[in-house]
């Protein structure tokens, strides 16, 4: 990360992507294919909203990981499928629009034609960043504040 002292959304993402890898990964345990039961769920801490966020992209994934193929990298079939269901309303934000098969090439890091949970996490990290900068966008135009607020 750049060494300003201060986390862009971007890096925050990153770290987040990072995070949410992990979460996954633990989720798994020592059983590959046993039910989705990541180790935070079995504690009595309540999950925080960023966590149940991880918890959601970690399902939806599995939904579409365990449909062909290896059950945990998508197929380019299976992130098709993914991107038109999920993220149709905010891939509109996204500028330079690739094709399925550009996106496949740029997630697919070792070239092994799956996509893992780490490489599909690269696509949600940008698409959110796309997002956000476009919500930044709109409320310039508006001449309002966002409901969150920022200190930059």
């Amino acid at each position: 990360l750049n060494k300003d002292k201060e986390l862009s959304f971007e890096e925050f993402t990153i770290v987040l992507s990072k995070v949410a890898d992990d979460a996954h990964r633990i989720s798994h345990g020592s059983d590959r294919c046993g039910p989705f039961l990541p180790q935070a769920q079995q504690t009595q801490e309540p999950l925080s909203e960023l966590e149940k966020a991880m918890d959601v992209i970690i399902d939806v994934f599995h939904q579409y990981s365990r449909r062909e193929g290896d059950r945990d990298t998508l197929t380019k079939k299976e992130l098709k499928l993914m991107i038109d269901k999920q993220l149709a309303n905010y891939l509109k934000h996204v500028k330079n629009k690739a094709t399925i098969d550009q996106i496949m090439k740029d997630l697919d890091i070792n070239k092994d034609a799956q996509i893992s949970f780490g490489e599909m996490m690269l696509l949600v990290t940008r698409v959110t960043c796309a997002t956000h900068e476009h919500l930044h966008e709109a409320e310039d135009q508006q001449h309002q504040h966002h409901h969150h607020q920022h200190h930059h």
